[in-house]
């Protein structure tokens, strides 16, 4: 079960940690198809937030089919992630990539030193 941490007062909103994490779980595949995820509430109770903030999280998993919802059973990673059109793609893309790129430029970090990392952990993704 993935363990989750928060950074109350960081840059990003909780929601934002929670749903980050759900998705580094599933490519790193510390969680994978159809493994189940805390209860809001019990996940709620376990980061210290209101159980909204986890819901609030969770429904945007689902909203993007990255999680799925079981009627009285929880809620589930979910067979096809995939649901995006090529041009909310590279959205999303785009807006991950600002937020990843100020993070580097925050820790005054060289391009070098950004490529190097970024090919470092694809290589890890795909087993190279």
């Amino acid at each position: 079960m993935i363990e989750f941490k928060i950074t109350p007062g960081g840059n990003r909103p909780i929601y934002q940690q929670v749903v980050d994490q759900v998705r580094a779980a599933i490519v790193s595949g510390e969680l994978s198809i159809g493994d189940p995820l805390p209860s809001v509430r019990g996940l709620a109770q376990q980061l210290v937030v209101n159980h909204n903030t986890v819901a609030k999280a969770f429904a945007e998993l689902v909203r993007d089919g990255t999680l799925e919802s079981r009627q009285g059973r929880g809620v589930f990673v979910a067979k096809r992630r995939n649901v995006f059109s090529a041009s909310e793609r590279k959205r999303r893309m785009s807006q991950a990539l600002d937020v990843f790129l100020a993070e580097m430029h925050a820790l005054d970090c060289s391009a070098d030193q950004i490529q190097e990392a970024v090919a470092s952990r694809l290589d890890q993704l795909t087993g190279k």
